[in-house]
């Protein structure tokens, strides 16, 4: 794992430099529109007094992705983080094109998360990540990125990392979700990106795209400032509250519609089904009862689209498997009773 010590030298970012106990706010310009707008990323940089680990909090890498924007308010906002040691540099908009256009991709139709490490000079994709990595992420010792479900697709709070790395594992338990997912590295990440610099990270999934869902910003805030005492960024606490314990999936699968129509869900997220449970009734317009969505294997659901219409072959349940579901189950239904 790679290691900065930032807090005894300046931190120059977009031709800003921080020193050790300033906060500031930067506007790291990027390709402007072609209506000659300037367009920029918006980052805050907060570093503390005392020596300590540089990590990243970044939202919208997705445009349609909002939570995250909201989560890195709320931190930036908290009066925990005056207590901070070392650096925190939290981007809410790394994607400004496409929440301007409330979409997933670039104007270019790219998915920016399959464009790291990115090129001075290649796409408008290739160029946002290649900034966003020089000027943030290679300046860092860890990171945290954030993530909700797709269009029309709704994640339970979970965390998704390398787990067999001991170090992001300890990351992941610390965050203090009850779904954790060992989820393998895709070509073009950030998040593979970053492991082949060294740099552990965690992707917190949660929620959907276009909407603020509270519990997964309220799990999201406190997740982050979890690890961040976990690193000894901030001062351990004392909780009177039990913690929300954390279960490693061993895989997880998405059932997929068997036949179109319109969809009678049966089942929701956070809930425990068994082998060949009906998770779902499929409907032909004049209401007769077509086919039946049946769960292949014991486990927990941590996903599911929410639009009532699906096409024959369309994923609509993504079920984890894990040894022990019934304590997972315990431990979903403690998470929301506790921020709900």
């Amino acid at each position: 794992m790679k290691q900065n010590d930032n807090t005894k030298d300046d931190l120059l970012i977009g031709g800003h430099r921080i020193q050790a106990g300033e906060t500031k706010k930067i506007a790291l310009p990027t390709v402007r529109l072609y209506t000659d707008t300037n367009m920029s990323i918006p980052i805050y940089v907060k570093r503390g007094k005392k020596p300590g680990p540089t990590i990243f909090v970044s939202g919208a890498i997705h445009g349609d992705e909002l939570n995250g924007i909201e989560i890195i308010s709320r931190l930036i906002n908290s009066r925990s983080i005056n207590a901070l040691r070392g650096t925190l540099i939290a981007v809410p908009i790394v994607n400004a094109f496409g929440v301007l256009n409330q979409s997933r991709y670039l104007p270019d139709r790219r998915d920016l998360n399959r464009c790291f490490p990115g090129s001075a000079k290649g796409s408008l994709a290739g160029r946002i990540a290649y900034l966003f990595m020089q000027e943030v992420v290679l300046k860092c010792d860890f990171g945290i990125d954030l993530h909700t479900g797709a269009i029309h697709r709704s994640n339970l709070p979970q965390i998704r990392a390398n787990l067999d790395d001991p170090v992001t594992c300890e990351m992941a338990k610390a965050f203090a979700v009850p779904v954790l997912i060992n989820s393998n590295l895709r070509d073009g990440s950030l998040r593979q990106c970053a492991d082949e610099h060294g740099i552990p990270m965690l992707l917190y999934e949660a929620g959907q795209a276009l909407r603020f869902d509270e519990l997964s910003i309220k799990v999201g805030v406190k997740g982050i400032m979890n690890v961040l005492r976990h690193l000894n960024m901030l001062p351990k606490r004392k909780s009177k509250k039990p913690p929300v314990e954390p279960f490693v999936a061993r895989n997880s699968g998405w059932v997929r519609a068997s036949d179109s129509g319109f969809v009678i869900h049966k089942k929701q997220l956070g809930d425990r089904v068994y082998e060949q449970d009906v998770l779902a009734e499929i409907k032909k317009p004049l209401g007769d009862v077509s086919s039946k969505i049946l769960s292949h294997a014991d486990g927990i659901i941590i996903g599911k689209q929410n639009i009532p219409l699906v096409q024959e072959g369309e994923a609509v349940y993504h079920i984890a498997y894990f040894n022990k579901p019934k304590k997972v189950e315990a431990s979903i239904e403690h998470m929301q009773d506790r921020y709900e």
